[in-house]
């Protein structure tokens, strides 16, 4: 979000405007990695909340061995399909080579962004989430002041916010490494528990891998989606962009909530617990909703103010879609909060299956979209067209997760 504000208040519209273009495929890879660190660590979750240290030693053993296999494949391939990528969604020239010198730089140091989701995500697996937040925050906060060095002082232009951000990751996984070694050294590995063990590595890889996947899939219907974006020209890329970012912020306590969910089901279900995940899973929904619902109050108040913030933008085109886009879709936040609390709450309890077909639902539905209700309806179409999805999605894993026979087993 730094990058974004920075970026539209120093470099212009033309610039933000490209990191939009490539924000899809950002949110791809950095999603991809997000979710095998997260899936990985439910594992380690699991093991903790059963209190075997030594599988969770070995789990954590197995997570680096999964996440430097996973690191060197994808640095590999996105060599080579950046550029072509970047093409193929009409990315508009005047913006693309900028939007390729920001991703570019992104997935070179990839490896660095996934250390930084998984030293979080093993924090969190033996319940300790506050040092997880006061790493991300010390990220976050020197993001900021990097990003101002890097882009006004040595006028490295758009890819300093990258190399801003690649630092920042770096450095919170220094600390998070040091304060491990020092503060939790029930997960450090010793050199026993890298010995390959097929059934740990199947679980690892099924969790890891289905989580990295159902993310990936869903943000490869928003790839689909930037690509009719990209048809409005770049006025309309910066105001979606900021809208986006926007959207993302407000959305990090439903986020964090659903992750902490997570890690909470995975050691209920580890202990047995089941009546505390079902408690665990209600409460969570009801703290979402009414958060949602003050989010909602304050972007309908304030919503042209805060796309002005970020993008720094004087244009009207840029505030009007900008802002009507985040009034669109603040009111299903409260629903996008559950979604979020019973995919993740479903992967915890060790289902593969179930929510990579929410994923595919929502990638179909943003194909369909794309296809018929965009060319029709313009942008207001990608505006409607997520929230429509959201309630959908949620139906689904509503029922599979009531339905679940693990959860029902207390009745």
């Amino acid at each position: 979000m730094a990058d974004i504000a920075i970026v539209g208040h120093t470099l212009g519209d033309n610039s933000l405007a490209a990191i939009g273009a490539s924000a899809a495929i950002f949110e791809l890879i950095f999603g991809f990695a997000l979710g095998i660190g997260n899936g990985l660590s439910m594992v380690a979750a699991r093991s903790y909340g059963a209190n075997n240290k030594n599988l969770l030693k070995k789990s954590v053993a197995g997570s680096i061995v999964i996440g430097l296999m996973v690191t060197i494949a994808v640095m590999i391939l996105s060599r080579f399909i950046l550029m072509p990528l970047l093409k193929i969604l009409h990315t508009p020239e005047n913006i693309i080579n900028e939007a390729f010198e920001y991703i570019n730089i992104i997935t070179m140091f990839i490896g660095v962004t996934f250390s930084y989701n998984l030293s979080s995500g093993l924090l969190r697996a033996i319940g300790n989430s506050f040092m997880s937040l006061v790493f991300l925050v010390i990220a976050s906060i020197l993001n900021i002041f990097l990003d101002i060095y890097f882009i006004t002082s040595l006028k490295m232009g758009i890819g300093g916010a990258t190399v801003a951000t690649v630092i920042a990751q770096a450095i919170s996984v220094i600390l998070s490494v040091i304060y491990i070694y020092i503060k939790e050294p029930i997960l450090i590995p010793r050199k026993k528990h890298f010995r390959f063990d097929a059934k740990l590595y199947r679980e690892l890889l099924g969790q890891g891998i289905s989580m990295g996947l159902m993310i990936a899939i869903v943000l490869t219907g928003s790839l689909i989606l930037q690509y009719a974006i990209n048809g409005f020209g770049y006025l309309i890329i910066a105001g979606h962009t900021s809208a986006r970012k926007l959207m993302g912020f407000c959305n990090i306590p439903l986020t964090t909530m659903a992750l902490a969910l997570a890690t909470f089901v995975s050691q209920n279900k580890g202990a047995d617990r089941v009546d505390r995940i079902r408690k665990g899973v209600f409460y969570a929904n009801l703290m979402d909703i009414f958060f949602a619902i003050g989010i909602t109050i304050f972007v309908y108040l304030f919503s042209k103010n805060m796309i002005h913030l970020m993008s720094g933008s004087n244009s009207e085109v840029v505030l009007y879609n900008g802002s009507t886009y985040l009034k669109i879709a603040s009111p299903f936040f409260t629903i996008l909060g559950v979604l979020f609390n019973l995919r993740y709450a479903l992967q915890a309890l060790g289902e593969k299956v179930i929510p990579l077909v929410s994923s595919i639902i929502e990638f179909f539905g943003k194909i369909i979209f794309v296809i018929f209700i965009v060319p029709k309806l313009g942008y207001f179409g990608v505006m409607i067209c997520e929230p429509l999805i959201w309630i959908v999605m949620t139906g689904q894993l509503a029922w599979a997760f009531y339905g679940n026979g693990y959860i029902r087993k207390m009745k």
